[in-house]
Protein backbone atom coordinates (compact mmCIF):
# COMPACT_ATOMS: atom_id res chain seq x y z
CA UNK A 1 0.00 0.00 0.00
CA UNK A 2 1.35 3.41 -1.00
CA UNK A 3 1.72 6.39 1.27
CA UNK A 4 -0.44 9.41 0.53
CA UNK A 5 2.58 11.25 -0.81
CA UNK A 6 3.60 8.45 -3.15
CA UNK A 7 -0.01 8.01 -4.28
CA UNK A 8 -0.46 11.67 -5.21
CA UNK A 9 2.91 11.94 -6.93
CA UNK A 10 2.26 8.81 -8.98
CA UNK A 11 -1.06 10.26 -10.14
CA UNK A 12 0.54 13.62 -10.95
CA UNK A 13 3.19 11.85 -13.01
CA UNK A 14 0.45 10.02 -14.95
CA UNK A 15 1.08 6.64 -13.42
CA UNK A 16 -1.56 4.48 -11.77
CA UNK A 17 -1.04 4.34 -7.98
CA UNK A 18 -2.72 1.82 -5.67
CA UNK A 19 -5.88 3.93 -5.76
CA UNK A 20 -7.05 7.31 -6.98
CA UNK A 21 -5.94 9.98 -4.47
CA UNK A 22 -8.50 12.15 -2.67
CA UNK A 23 -8.16 15.69 -1.34
CA UNK A 24 -10.45 16.94 1.42
CA UNK A 25 -8.77 19.84 3.21
CA UNK A 26 -5.57 20.19 1.23
CA UNK A 27 -6.00 23.78 0.13
CA UNK A 28 -8.05 26.92 -0.33
CA UNK A 29 -10.32 25.40 -2.99
CA UNK A 30 -10.55 21.86 -1.63
CA UNK A 31 -11.64 22.38 1.96
CA UNK A 32 -15.01 22.65 3.75
CA UNK A 33 -17.02 25.68 4.84
CA UNK A 34 -16.95 26.42 8.55
CA UNK A 35 -20.58 25.37 9.12
CA UNK A 36 -20.27 22.27 6.95
CA UNK A 37 -17.13 21.26 8.81
CA UNK A 38 -18.79 21.59 12.20
CA UNK A 39 -21.62 19.33 11.03
CA UNK A 40 -19.11 16.82 9.69
CA UNK A 41 -17.17 16.74 12.97
CA UNK A 42 -20.36 16.19 14.91
CA UNK A 43 -21.32 13.35 12.55
CA UNK A 44 -17.89 11.74 13.01
CA UNK A 45 -17.91 12.27 16.78
CA UNK A 46 -14.84 14.53 16.74
CA UNK A 47 -14.78 17.29 19.36
CA UNK A 48 -11.42 18.94 18.75
CA UNK A 49 -11.83 22.75 18.33
CA UNK A 50 -11.82 24.04 14.77
CA UNK A 51 -9.42 26.48 13.14
CA UNK A 52 -10.04 28.64 10.09
CA UNK A 53 -7.91 28.31 6.98
CA UNK A 54 -9.38 31.55 5.61
CA UNK A 55 -11.62 34.04 7.40
CA UNK A 56 -12.92 35.90 4.35
CA UNK A 57 -13.95 32.83 2.37
CA UNK A 58 -14.82 31.07 5.63
CA UNK A 59 -13.24 27.69 5.14
CA UNK A 60 -11.97 25.38 7.85
CA UNK A 61 -8.51 23.97 8.38
CA UNK A 62 -9.40 20.29 8.31
CA UNK A 63 -7.89 18.47 11.27
CA UNK A 64 -5.60 15.50 10.63
CA UNK A 65 -8.00 13.20 12.49
CA UNK A 66 -10.78 14.15 10.06
CA UNK A 67 -8.40 13.69 7.15
CA UNK A 68 -7.45 10.26 8.43
CA UNK A 69 -11.06 9.21 8.83
CA UNK A 70 -11.81 10.31 5.24
CA UNK A 71 -8.61 8.96 3.71
CA UNK A 72 -7.48 12.37 2.47
CA UNK A 73 -4.02 12.47 0.91
CA UNK A 74 -3.11 16.19 0.94
CA UNK A 75 -2.10 18.78 3.52
CA UNK A 76 -2.09 22.58 3.16
CA UNK A 77 0.98 24.79 3.46
CA UNK A 78 0.08 28.50 3.67
CA UNK A 79 1.83 31.74 4.50
CA UNK A 80 1.58 33.42 7.87
CA UNK A 81 -0.09 36.70 8.77
CA UNK A 82 1.64 40.05 8.19
CA UNK A 83 3.42 41.43 11.22
CA UNK A 84 3.53 45.06 10.04
CA UNK A 85 -0.15 45.45 9.15
CA UNK A 86 -3.40 45.23 11.06
CA UNK A 87 -6.91 45.55 9.61
CA UNK A 88 -8.21 49.15 9.68
CA UNK A 89 -11.27 49.84 11.82
CA UNK A 90 -14.54 48.90 10.15
CA UNK A 91 -18.18 48.21 10.97
CA UNK A 92 -18.90 45.04 12.98
CA UNK A 93 -20.17 43.17 9.92
CA UNK A 94 -17.35 44.35 7.64
CA UNK A 95 -13.64 43.73 7.14
CA UNK A 96 -10.92 45.54 5.18
CA UNK A 97 -8.25 43.20 3.87
CA UNK A 98 -4.53 43.62 3.24
CA UNK A 99 -5.14 45.07 -0.23
CA UNK A 100 -7.68 47.64 1.04
CA UNK A 101 -10.72 45.76 -0.25
CA UNK A 102 -13.82 45.99 1.94
CA UNK A 103 -15.84 42.82 2.60
CA UNK A 104 -19.27 42.61 4.20
CA UNK A 105 -21.02 39.81 6.02
CA UNK A 106 -24.04 38.49 4.09
CA UNK A 107 -26.40 35.98 5.69
CA UNK A 108 -27.43 33.11 3.41
CA UNK A 109 -29.34 30.88 5.75
CA UNK A 110 -29.78 30.37 9.45
CA UNK A 111 -26.33 30.08 10.98
CA UNK A 112 -24.53 30.45 7.63
CA UNK A 113 -22.95 33.58 6.19
CA UNK A 114 -20.25 34.60 3.74
CA UNK A 115 -18.04 37.64 3.42
CA UNK A 116 -18.97 39.23 0.10
CA UNK A 117 -17.11 41.92 -1.84
CA UNK A 118 -18.56 45.24 -0.65
CA UNK A 119 -16.29 48.07 -1.77
CA UNK A 120 -13.49 48.18 -4.35
CA UNK A 121 -11.02 50.93 -3.39
CA UNK A 122 -9.72 51.50 -6.94
CA UNK A 123 -13.14 51.64 -8.59
CA UNK A 124 -12.61 55.22 -9.74
CA UNK A 125 -8.83 55.24 -10.01
CA UNK A 126 -6.95 56.51 -13.03
CA UNK A 127 -3.57 55.45 -14.32
CA UNK A 128 -1.80 58.21 -12.38
CA UNK A 129 -3.35 57.01 -9.11
CA UNK A 130 -1.73 53.57 -9.15
CA UNK A 131 1.68 54.74 -7.95
CA UNK A 132 0.17 56.44 -4.89
CA UNK A 133 -2.00 53.54 -3.76
CA UNK A 134 -0.96 51.86 -0.46
CA UNK A 135 -0.13 48.44 -1.91
CA UNK A 136 0.63 45.46 0.38
CA UNK A 137 4.24 44.93 1.39
CA UNK A 138 5.21 41.54 -0.07
CA UNK A 139 8.36 41.49 2.06
CA UNK A 140 6.53 41.65 5.38
CA UNK A 141 8.42 39.16 7.60
CA UNK A 142 5.23 37.82 9.13
CA UNK A 143 4.41 35.93 5.94
CA UNK A 144 7.38 33.60 6.37
CA UNK A 145 8.45 33.77 10.02
CA UNK A 146 8.99 30.23 11.29
CA UNK A 147 7.53 28.73 8.11
CA UNK A 148 10.55 26.68 7.05
CA UNK A 149 10.77 24.73 10.30
CA UNK A 150 7.00 24.24 10.44
CA UNK A 151 6.87 22.77 6.94
CA UNK A 152 10.03 20.74 7.44
CA UNK A 153 8.40 19.10 10.46
CA UNK A 154 5.20 18.31 8.52
CA UNK A 155 7.26 16.89 5.66
CA UNK A 156 9.27 14.56 7.88
CA UNK A 157 6.58 13.58 10.39
CA UNK A 158 3.69 12.91 7.98
CA UNK A 159 3.33 11.20 4.62
CA UNK A 160 0.91 13.71 3.11
CA UNK A 161 1.45 15.39 -0.22
CA UNK A 162 1.97 19.04 0.66
CA UNK A 163 0.04 21.66 -1.33
CA UNK A 164 1.46 25.15 -0.91
CA UNK A 165 -0.25 28.50 -1.42
CA UNK A 166 1.71 31.71 -1.01
CA UNK A 167 -1.47 33.77 -0.71
CA UNK A 168 -0.17 35.94 -3.57
CA UNK A 169 -1.03 34.29 -6.87
CA UNK A 170 -4.12 35.67 -8.61
CA UNK A 171 -4.05 38.62 -10.99
CA UNK A 172 -7.50 38.80 -12.56
CA UNK A 173 -9.41 38.11 -9.32
CA UNK A 174 -7.28 40.45 -7.22
CA UNK A 175 -7.75 43.12 -9.86
CA UNK A 176 -11.53 42.89 -9.88
CA UNK A 177 -11.63 42.86 -6.07
CA UNK A 178 -9.75 46.16 -6.20
CA UNK A 179 -11.47 47.64 -9.25
CA UNK A 180 -14.92 46.05 -9.37
CA UNK A 181 -15.93 43.25 -11.71
CA UNK A 182 -18.02 45.25 -14.18
CA UNK A 183 -15.58 48.14 -14.31
CA UNK A 184 -12.63 45.84 -14.96
CA UNK A 185 -14.45 44.14 -17.82
CA UNK A 186 -15.07 47.57 -19.35
CA UNK A 187 -11.42 48.49 -18.81
CA UNK A 188 -10.27 45.52 -20.88
CA UNK A 189 -11.73 47.21 -23.95
CA UNK A 190 -11.82 50.92 -23.09
CA UNK A 191 -8.73 51.38 -20.94
CA UNK A 192 -6.01 48.86 -21.92
CA UNK A 193 -3.12 51.05 -20.73
CA UNK A 194 -4.65 51.18 -17.25
CA UNK A 195 -5.19 47.41 -17.24
CA UNK A 196 -1.59 46.75 -18.29
CA UNK A 197 -0.16 48.95 -15.53
CA UNK A 198 -2.67 47.65 -12.97
CA UNK A 199 -1.90 43.99 -13.67
CA UNK A 200 1.83 44.73 -13.60
CA UNK A 201 1.54 46.20 -10.09
CA UNK A 202 -0.28 43.10 -8.84
CA UNK A 203 2.09 40.72 -10.61
CA UNK A 204 5.21 42.34 -9.14
CA UNK A 205 3.80 42.04 -5.61
CA UNK A 206 2.89 38.41 -6.24
CA UNK A 207 6.34 37.62 -7.61
CA UNK A 208 8.17 39.05 -4.61
CA UNK A 209 5.89 37.45 -2.02
CA UNK A 210 5.86 34.06 -3.74
CA UNK A 211 9.63 34.03 -4.20
CA UNK A 212 10.13 34.65 -0.46
CA UNK A 213 7.56 31.98 0.38
CA UNK A 214 9.13 29.37 -1.90
CA UNK A 215 12.63 30.17 -0.64
CA UNK A 216 11.37 28.83 2.70
CA UNK A 217 9.20 25.88 1.65
CA UNK A 218 10.06 25.02 -1.96
CA UNK A 219 12.25 22.05 -1.05
CA UNK A 220 9.49 20.32 0.91
CA UNK A 221 6.34 20.80 -1.12
CA UNK A 222 4.76 18.75 -3.89
CA UNK A 223 2.15 21.08 -5.38
CA UNK A 224 1.97 24.87 -5.70
CA UNK A 225 -1.56 26.24 -5.91
CA UNK A 226 -2.29 29.21 -8.12
CA UNK A 227 -5.30 30.32 -10.12
CA UNK A 228 -7.85 32.86 -11.27
CA UNK A 229 -11.52 32.37 -12.10
CA UNK A 230 -11.48 32.84 -15.88
CA UNK A 231 -14.82 31.30 -16.84
CA UNK A 232 -18.50 31.20 -16.01
CA UNK A 233 -20.95 28.31 -16.26
CA UNK A 234 -21.26 28.43 -20.05
CA UNK A 235 -17.93 29.74 -21.31
CA UNK A 236 -14.97 32.04 -20.73
CA UNK A 237 -15.39 35.52 -19.33
CA UNK A 238 -13.02 36.88 -21.98
CA UNK A 239 -11.99 35.66 -25.41
CA UNK A 240 -8.92 33.45 -25.79
CA UNK A 241 -7.33 36.26 -27.79
CA UNK A 242 -7.86 38.70 -24.92
CA UNK A 243 -6.48 36.16 -22.47
CA UNK A 244 -3.37 35.65 -24.59
CA UNK A 245 -2.77 39.38 -24.82
CA UNK A 246 -3.31 40.52 -21.24
CA UNK A 247 -2.96 37.55 -18.88
CA UNK A 248 -0.92 34.78 -20.45
CA UNK A 249 2.42 36.66 -20.34
CA UNK A 250 1.85 37.48 -16.67
CA UNK A 251 1.01 33.86 -15.83
CA UNK A 252 4.11 32.72 -17.72
CA UNK A 253 6.33 35.03 -15.65
CA UNK A 254 4.72 33.84 -12.44
CA UNK A 255 4.99 30.15 -13.28
CA UNK A 256 8.58 30.55 -14.47
CA UNK A 257 9.37 32.09 -11.08
CA UNK A 258 7.73 29.17 -9.30
CA UNK A 259 9.65 26.68 -11.46
CA UNK A 260 12.92 28.38 -10.52
CA UNK A 261 12.20 27.86 -6.80
CA UNK A 262 10.72 24.36 -6.55
CA UNK A 263 10.20 21.07 -8.37
CA UNK A 264 6.56 21.02 -7.23
CA UNK A 265 3.75 20.62 -9.74
CA UNK A 266 1.75 23.71 -10.72
CA UNK A 267 -1.95 23.60 -9.76
CA UNK A 268 -4.24 26.13 -11.45
CA UNK A 269 -7.72 26.79 -10.06
CA UNK A 270 -10.45 28.24 -12.25
CA UNK A 271 -14.16 27.68 -11.84
CA UNK A 272 -16.45 27.46 -14.85
CA UNK A 273 -16.02 26.00 -18.31
CA UNK A 274 -12.36 26.69 -19.09
CA UNK A 275 -12.06 24.03 -21.80
CA UNK A 276 -11.04 26.58 -24.45
CA UNK A 277 -8.12 27.74 -22.28
CA UNK A 278 -6.65 24.41 -21.23
CA UNK A 279 -4.13 24.31 -24.09
CA UNK A 280 -3.09 27.87 -23.22
CA UNK A 281 -2.62 26.99 -19.55
CA UNK A 282 -0.58 23.92 -20.42
CA UNK A 283 1.58 26.14 -22.59
CA UNK A 284 2.37 28.40 -19.62
CA UNK A 285 3.51 25.41 -17.56
CA UNK A 286 0.38 24.37 -15.66
CA UNK A 287 0.37 20.70 -14.60
CA UNK A 288 -2.99 20.46 -12.82
CA UNK A 289 -6.46 21.85 -13.53
CA UNK A 290 -8.92 22.37 -10.66
CA UNK A 291 -11.82 22.11 -9.84
CA UNK A 292 -13.11 20.45 -13.05
CA UNK A 293 -16.57 21.99 -12.65
CA UNK A 294 -18.66 19.15 -14.04
CA UNK A 295 -21.88 21.17 -14.02
CA UNK A 296 -20.16 23.33 -16.67
CA UNK A 297 -17.83 20.78 -18.32
CA UNK A 298 -20.22 17.88 -18.54
CA UNK A 299 -18.39 15.29 -20.65
CA UNK A 300 -15.45 14.34 -18.47
CA UNK A 301 -14.62 11.30 -20.60
CA UNK A 302 -14.10 13.59 -23.60
CA UNK A 303 -12.06 15.95 -21.41
CA UNK A 304 -9.76 13.09 -20.44
CA UNK A 305 -9.44 11.89 -24.02
CA UNK A 306 -8.42 15.33 -25.28
CA UNK A 307 -6.12 16.55 -22.50
CA UNK A 308 -5.45 13.63 -20.18
CA UNK A 309 -1.92 12.87 -21.36
CA UNK A 310 -0.81 16.45 -20.70
CA UNK A 311 -2.68 17.58 -17.59
CA UNK A 312 -3.90 16.22 -14.26
CA UNK A 313 -7.52 16.76 -13.26
CA UNK A 314 -8.11 17.61 -9.58
CA UNK A 315 -11.73 17.79 -8.41
CA UNK A 316 -14.72 16.64 -10.42
CA UNK A 317 -17.30 15.74 -7.75
CA UNK A 318 -20.32 17.98 -8.28
CA UNK A 319 -21.07 20.46 -5.49
CA UNK A 320 -23.84 22.26 -7.34
CA UNK A 321 -26.36 19.43 -7.32
CA UNK A 322 -25.10 15.98 -6.29
CA UNK A 323 -23.26 16.64 -3.03
CA UNK A 324 -25.82 19.05 -1.50
CA UNK A 325 -29.02 17.47 -2.80
CA UNK A 326 -28.21 13.95 -3.93
CA UNK A 327 -28.70 10.75 -1.99
CA UNK A 328 -25.77 8.71 -0.71
CA UNK A 329 -26.25 6.37 -3.67
CA UNK A 330 -26.18 9.31 -6.09
CA UNK A 331 -22.95 10.55 -4.52
CA UNK A 332 -21.43 7.10 -4.92
CA UNK A 333 -22.54 7.00 -8.55
CA UNK A 334 -21.03 10.43 -9.18
CA UNK A 335 -17.67 9.38 -7.74
CA UNK A 336 -17.70 6.14 -9.70
CA UNK A 337 -18.41 7.95 -12.98
CA UNK A 338 -15.67 10.55 -12.51
CA UNK A 339 -13.14 7.88 -11.59
CA UNK A 340 -14.15 5.85 -14.64
CA UNK A 341 -13.86 8.92 -16.88
CA UNK A 342 -10.78 10.65 -15.44
CA UNK A 343 -8.85 7.97 -13.57
CA UNK A 344 -7.39 5.64 -16.25
CA UNK A 345 -3.61 6.00 -16.49
CA UNK A 346 -3.41 8.22 -13.41
CA UNK A 347 -3.70 11.99 -13.76
CA UNK A 348 -6.71 12.34 -11.44
CA UNK A 349 -7.15 13.44 -7.83
CA UNK A 350 -10.71 13.26 -6.49
CA UNK A 351 -12.02 16.36 -4.75
CA UNK A 352 -15.26 18.27 -4.54
CA UNK A 353 -15.79 20.98 -7.13
CA UNK A 354 -14.49 23.84 -4.97
CA UNK A 355 -14.98 23.93 -1.21
CA UNK A 356 -17.73 21.77 0.26
CA UNK A 357 -20.50 24.12 1.32
CA UNK A 358 -22.68 24.27 4.43
CA UNK A 359 -25.65 22.66 2.67
CA UNK A 360 -23.80 19.39 2.01
CA UNK A 361 -24.96 16.67 4.45
CA UNK A 362 -22.04 15.09 6.31
CA UNK A 363 -23.13 11.61 5.23
CA UNK A 364 -22.58 12.69 1.63
CA UNK A 365 -19.03 13.81 2.41
CA UNK A 366 -18.34 10.44 4.02
CA UNK A 367 -20.01 8.67 1.08
CA UNK A 368 -17.71 10.50 -1.33
CA UNK A 369 -14.63 9.43 0.64
CA UNK A 370 -15.78 5.83 0.99
CA UNK A 371 -16.65 5.59 -2.70
CA UNK A 372 -13.06 6.54 -3.60
CA UNK A 373 -11.85 3.62 -1.50
CA UNK A 374 -14.37 1.31 -3.14
CA UNK A 375 -14.18 2.36 -6.78
CA UNK A 376 -10.74 3.97 -6.98
CA UNK A 377 -8.47 0.95 -6.54
CA UNK A 378 -6.27 0.22 -9.55
CA UNK A 379 -6.69 -1.56 -11.87
CA UNK A 380 -9.98 0.26 -12.28
CA UNK A 381 -13.07 -1.83 -12.84
CA UNK A 382 -15.46 -0.90 -15.63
Amino acid sequence: MMTSRDRVMAALNHREPDRVPIDIGGGYSTSISVEGYERLKQYLGITKPSEALDDIFRIARVDTEVMRRLGSDCFPVVCGSPSNWTPPPSAPDQFIDLWGVKWKRVQYSEGCYYMELHESPLARARLKDLDDYPWPDPSDPGFTDGLREEVKTIYHETDYALMADSGFKSIWEQAFFLRGYQQLLLDLVRNPDFVSAFFSKILEINLVATARFLDEVGHYIHVVRTGDDLAAQADLIMSPAMYRRILKPAYKRYIDLVRSKTKAKIFFHSCGNITRLIDELIDTGVDIINPVQVSAIKDTAALKAKFGERITFWGGIDTQHVLPRGSVDEVRSEVRQRIRDLGPGGGFVVAAVHNIQADVPPQNIVAMAEAVQEFGAYPLKA
